[in-house]
């Protein structure tokens, strides 16, 4: 009871603050009347605002969210990448949420440090910037020269952030089920899965020991490449509320002057292109926040990525399927993207292949048609995406979060070179990731692996069977009749192998019986 009394009261004040924002429109979505919405306002004593009257429904929303704290700024960004949830419009105007707050005082991130990691702040280092280089919603961080003479970052999680967001996104979880109990008809967007995923990278992104892991995993995947690096970590100096990581010495690729770099802003683009790819269909694990502002560029022209608090996974599975998708996109090949769709899943058997081919050439011919520099693979599959809807197709959240960071990454790439057309750059990485991991050969070895993995669990396997035959042997064998006439129907549809298979398995109870 007083847990619904307190989101009920915190409902109130989400509703009120949106009311004066002008942003009571989600509820119209969810079939509330216009007057109903206006009586509302009424309750809450909180008329429109002039200057939000001219705006989008999304800038209000935004604009809703930014004062509503940052669990819903959170919330606002990881709705900009579900448009089958929101729409386009609105998750492109939720893009813009941006998470910079004021600093909080360098005390208390001494305080936080030494609390952590058991040392006052003059023991771990030398030096410490007491004033912040850069804060955001969940953290901050600052500067500092460790006893060893390397200069470092550290991040720090904001005092009492734990609890804040714990509130507003528990929240986020009830009202998710009250959505999908009065919208039935959307639940194959599943929004409380879509809400709970959320809650779970914001748990991880408030644990920073996880973000030091992904940005070591993300180093190891790189290691000794020439153009692309990920800052070390320093373990010692890191725990669930601090990180430090080596200091980056580069400029942010938006402060970058374009034209003052010449010929070598074509060569970094492309290398920024080149380490996405790898990250995505190499090693299914890709950085999922690649905005201007993360992605740092030295004098040598290497690229430097920081802030792994969002990290994306694709699976084995997935990248091939995404692979055989992009290069049926490529080649013209509609009705494989459809039968890929079909066969992983994503759409339902009982729709028509041959409809969803239609479907998918009338999105990508249009945008193939495009001058090569606007070919965009990030609007490709937010188009595709919007017309699987027609298909019954259920939200993959994984994916949909691969489309919002090309998206980005896109973005990030034209604004040093324009010209860039990141689908010649991706086509042959994509091609080349296909003849080494399904051809006939990464087939056989696949089917190598899969012998293997079942010769190891063999042991097991019959020790298993041997378990079976002797509790047979001792308490007689007993065949439901449900099985039997299952069995039955098997054989009618002309399984004759199975016949076989129960008379072995019969034989062997009989022997162990003699025995």
């Amino acid at each position: 009871m007083f847990t619904g009394l307190r989101h009920f009261r915190r409902v109130v004040t989400v509703a009120r603050i949106l009311a004066r924002h002008d942003a009571l429109f989600p509820f119209e979505r969810l079939g509330v009347p216009k007057i109903v919405l206006g009586m509302l306002r009424l309750v809450l004593i909180a008329p429109r605002r002039r200057e939000f009257r001219r705006m989008r429904p999304g800038e209000r929303l935004t604009a809703a969210m930014t004062v509503l704290g940052p669990a819903f700024v959170k919330l606002g960004q990881a709705l900009s990448v579900r448009p089958d949830l929101v729409g386009d419009e609105l998750a492109d105007d939720l893009t813009s949420l941006q998470d910079d707050l004021p600093a909080f005082d360098g005390s208390d991130a001494r305080a936080a440090i030494a609390a952590e990691l058991g040392r006052p702040v003059d023991d771990l280092f030398t030096s410490f910037d007491d004033t912040a280089i850069a804060a955001a919603s969940i953290a901050q961080v600052h500067k500092a020269v460790t006893p060893d003479g390397d200069t470092v970052a550290i991040k720090v999680l904001r005092p009492g952030i734990e609890a804040a967001f714990a509130r507003d996104l528990e929240l986020a979880r009830w009202a998710a089920y009250r959505f999908e109990n009065l919208r039935p008809d959307l639940r194959r967007l599943r929004p409380v899965e879509a809400v709970n995923t959320i809650i779970r990278s914001v748990e991880i992104e408030m644990d920073l020991r996880f973000e030091a892991a992904a940005a070591d995993e993300l180093r190891e995947n790189f290691d000794g490449d020439p153009t692309f690096s990920v800052p070390a970590v320093d373990w010692l100096r890191t725990g669930r509320r601090v990180m430090t990581t080596a200091w980056i010495d580069a400029t942010p690729m938006n402060d970058l002057n374009a034209d003052a770099l010449g010929p070598d802003r074509e060569t970094i683009v492309a290398n920024f292109a080149r380490a996405f790819f790898l990250q995505v269909f190499r090693d299914g694990f890709f950085h999922a926040d690649l905005h201007p502002g993360n992605i740092f560029v030295d004098d040598d022209g290497v690229i430097h990525a920081v802030d792994f608090g969002i990290m994306g996974r694709l699976d084995r599975r997935t990248r091939q399927y995404l692979a055989e998708m992009l290069h049926g996109f490529l080649t013209g090949d509609y009705r494989r993207v459809a039968d890929v769709h079909i066969r992983a899943g994503y759409v339902p058997a009982d729709q028509s292949a041959d409809e969803f081919a239609q479907a998918a050439r009338s999105i990508a011919e249009p945008i193939l048609g495009l001058p090569l520099s606007e070919i965009s693979l990030a609007r490709l599959l937010a188009q595709l995406f919007t017309v699987t809807e027609k298909f019954q197709m259920q939200a993959q959240p994984q994916l949909l979060l691969l489309q919002k960071t090309m998206l980005v990454a896109e973005g990030a790439g034209r604004q040093l070179y324009p010209d860039i057309n990141m689908w010649e750059l991706a086509r042959p990485l994509i091609e080349d990731w296909m003849i080494e991991n399904m051809g006939p050969e990464a087939r056989m070895r696949e089917a190598a692996e899969d012998m293997l993995a079942t010769l190891e669990r063999l042991p097991q396997l019959i020790a298993d069977m041997e378990g079976s035959i002797g509790s047979a042997a001792r308490n007689g064998l007993k065949i439901d009749p449900a099985s039997l006439e299952s069995f039955a129907r098997g054989q009618r549809r002309g399984g004759s192998w199975r016949i076989w298979a129960f008379a072995a398995a019969a034989a062997v109870v009989a022997v162990a019986n003699f025995d």
